[in-house]
């Protein structure tokens, strides 16, 4: 990483000179990338490793005795230590890297299906959850009869934990929530929720997607059974994913996928499974991607997690507050100390056709519903433009967002 400086206010240009995709100009305009919530740039380091990797060090891993199927499975195991380092994991085994976020939501859904619910069993859910810890849940009510229970959410996000206790019930299996709203920029109070579900035996799986981003992750001090995050919104590659399990469940739970690497030994009459992490990890897993991973999580660390949070927080309040000078937009979600992630209408124009005039002006923002469409319901809409900053996002960015939202609204007044 070039010219990163260490210290309590970040050096804004140097980590810019780290991006190279802020030399577009699409339209002769300087691109501004509002879009991070869906997924963050990538910064020139993960590419750089990337490349080497592919040039200099890959092949399959596990199990060759070759020069460069040791030197894939030191990077690959590497990066696991240093995700477990990253989240405070006990043990790196209790990594498990997946395809992204949402096979790793599936895996421990279909597992845990399988292993443990029977007809009326219930899964406690909220409202503000992204289809990808939605859906899993769904395929078991459909195919196992489990019910699902869901924790209303106040206006602005708000998920108060003697909401979630009202739903417990001694059928209660397991609850699934997000650690920060992907829609709303609210953050979840996992670390009580968490506590409460202990106190009375039932397992916590969170959707860390966007809360692994934008705040400190320690999954011991959480106190939680599954913490799931994706690689993409990390400044990482695509098509890498983490599951970060307790080990009592890892020995429990039965594997998901069924192939090579996740076995001991196969017969005509019977199978045998590889102990954990490999257990959940069948086939050929995502190498280049995990090395990718590692590399973006050496980079934000190299930049230091609390100087972007309270960057990410500046740029966050600046952006409300310029948004609130606005007599004709609605925002969604305005909860104190929320995550850089702004969803808003300007209420003469449907979001899509908002989001398109801003790109005309090299603005990238995300119009739709989020994959989050119960909680978008919840408010009487079926789509909202969504703003969400990063570490490489400026006040003049948004004072330029602001500009164009207001020709935005001559357009459609």
């Amino acid at each position: 990483m070039t010219g990163v400086q260490h210290e309590r206010a970040l050096d804004i240009e140097a980590i810019r000179s780290n991006f190279t995709f802020l030399e577009l100009q699409p339209y002769g305009k300087p691109i501004i990338y509002f879009d991070n919530a869906a997924s963050a740039q990538k910064p020139n380091v993960v590419v750089d490793r990337l490349s080497h990797f592919y040039k200099f060090e890959y092949a399959n891993v596990h199990r060759g005795l070759h020069y460069l199927a040791n030197q894939a499975t030191e990077a690959y195991e590497d990066a696991r230590v240093k995700v477990q380092k990253f989240i405070n994991a006990a043990d790196a085994e209790e990594i498990i890297f997946t395809r992204g976020a949402t096979e790793a939501m599936n895996i421990v859904a279909a597992s845990f299906g399988l292993d443990r619910l029977s007809t009326g069993d219930e899964i406690i859910l909220s409202t503000m959850e992204h289809h990808s810890n939605i859906v899993p849940w769904h395929f078991l009510r459909e195919r196992k009869g489990a019910v699902l229970k869901w924790i209303e959410v106040g206006p602005d996000g708000l998920i108060n934990p003697e909401n979630v206790e009202q739903l417990i019930t001694k059928r209660t299996k397991i609850i699934a929530i997000t650690h920060m709203s992907n829609v709303l920029g609210a953050e979840v109070p996992i670390k009580e929720i968490a506590k409460l579900a202990s106190s009375y035996g039932i397992p916590i799986l969170v959707d860390g997607s966007q809360g692994v981003v934008h705040l400190d992750v320690d999954v011991q001090n959480l106190n939680v059974d599954f913490y799931i995050f994706t690689g993409h919104k990390l400044y990482g590659p695509t098509g890498i994913g983490v599951l970060y399990a307790r080990r009592p469940w890892l020995n429990k739970l039965p594997p998901y996928t069924g192939g090579g690497e996740m076995i001991n030994t196969v017969t005509r009459d019977e199978i045998s499974y590889a102990a954990p992490p490999q257990r959940f990890e069948a086939g050929t897993p995502p190498i280049a991607q995990a090395v990718g991973l590692a590399a973006a999580v050496e980079f934000v660390e190299g930049v230091g997690r609390a100087a972007i949070r309270r960057h990410e927080s500046d740029l966050t309040q600046y952006a409300m507050d310029r948004l609130h000078e606005f007599k004709n937009i609605k925002i969604f979600g305005q909860l104190p100390g929320k995550g850089p992630i702004i969803s808003f209408n300007l209420k003469e124009a449907h979001a899509h056709d908002v989001a398109t005039v801003l790109d005309q002006y090299g603005i990238a923002v995300r119009a739709g519903s989020h994959c989050a469409m119960p909680l978008l319901a919840s408010y009487g809409v079926t789509s909202t433009c969504r703003a969400s900053f990063a570490m490489y996002n400026t006040i003049g960015e948004i004072d330029l967002f602001v500009e164009a939202l207001v020709k935005a609204q001559k357009l459609f007044s």
